[in-house]
């Protein structure tokens, strides 16, 4: 069994106003790599410049949901990777259909000297940048030798989905935005780390349900349904920004394994 290093590029909540959002880059066996979600604007370059993560080191990008602060990223990241290396292979872009779909209206409404079209962007002279690659949940692809990945329904907006993520035998659960969600548990059976968003504690249980997202503590709950060796929360919004205990406190009422909340930049090796 190999290792596989997780790095955080964004560890935000849609208002956090101290921490940039989503972004989470995978260094997997035999030199995969892979971002889960691309956080907003110019973020993953900014943040993975710090960590030593160039854009053009990225060839598969899994998101989660259309919303801007999980895929807004993404027509920088084209950007630069054509600047750094305009003969490099299209970016790979999987999802849902109804979330690509959100993510063609964002290049449509940002490119201007490219084309969009069903099966991706290209350039006016028909150089491919993007390709989408519409999954359906459950059914795997590979993306290198060793590592494959699954996408998996979750309670968030239509078409949202969380992610696993073999390599090599170790295991990598992604949650994605989503209320409680037992579908989740199904998906994460046994993972070595489960990577879940925790938006608030139970004290604001039912406002977080409104926005559909989750608690620390049923972060927590499903870590335990689900066997995990590991659970590190993630999509932190404002009021824990600067004292993340009472996450923490909370979930370990729910889950005994090691408990984590992760930070923009923190690097972490799990396997």
């Amino acid at each position: 069994m190999s290792e596989v290093r997780v790095s955080f590029l964004g560890t935000g909540a849609g208002a956090s106003i101290h921490r940039a959002h989503t972004a989470i880059v995978l260094d997997c066996a035999n030199n995969t790599r892979l971002l889960l979600d691309a956080s907003s604007g110019n973020s993953v370059l900014r943040a993975g410049t710090e960590l030593g993560i160039t854009s053009e080191s990225f060839e598969h990008v899994l998101l989660t949901h259309r919303h801007g602060d999980h895929m807004g990223g993404l027509p920088m990241i084209q950007g630069q990777r054509d600047r750094v290396n305009p003969e490099g292979a299209p970016l790979q872009v999987h999802s849902t259909e109804v979330s690509i779909q959100g993510v063609q209206a964002l290049f449509q409404a940002t490119s201007i000297t490219h084309q969009v079209d069903q099966d991706g962007v290209q350039t006016r002279d028909g150089r491919s940048l993007v390709r989408w690659n519409p999954l359906t949940e459950g059914k795997w692809v590979s993306l290198g030798e060793k590592v494959r990945a699954s996408c998996f329904a979750v309670d968030h907006i239509d078409g949202s989905v969380g992610w696993r993520v073999e390599s090599d035998g170790v295991s990598v659960v992604f949650s994605g935005d989503t209320r409680y969600c037992e579908n989740l548990a199904e998906a994460a059976q046994g993972a070595t780390v489960l990577i879940h968003e925790a938006l608030s504690t139970d004290h604001d249980k039912e406002g977080t349900a409104q926005r559909a997202h989750a608690t620390a503590a049923e972060a927590a709950r499903l870590a335990t349904l689900a066997g995990v060796s590991q659970l590190i929360l993630t999509h932190i919004d404002t009021a824990f920004h600067s004292d993340v205990q009472p996450l923490i406190y909370e979930a370990r009422q729910y889950f005994d394994g090691p408990i984590s909340v992760a930070s923009d930049l923190l690097q972490i090796t799990v396997g």
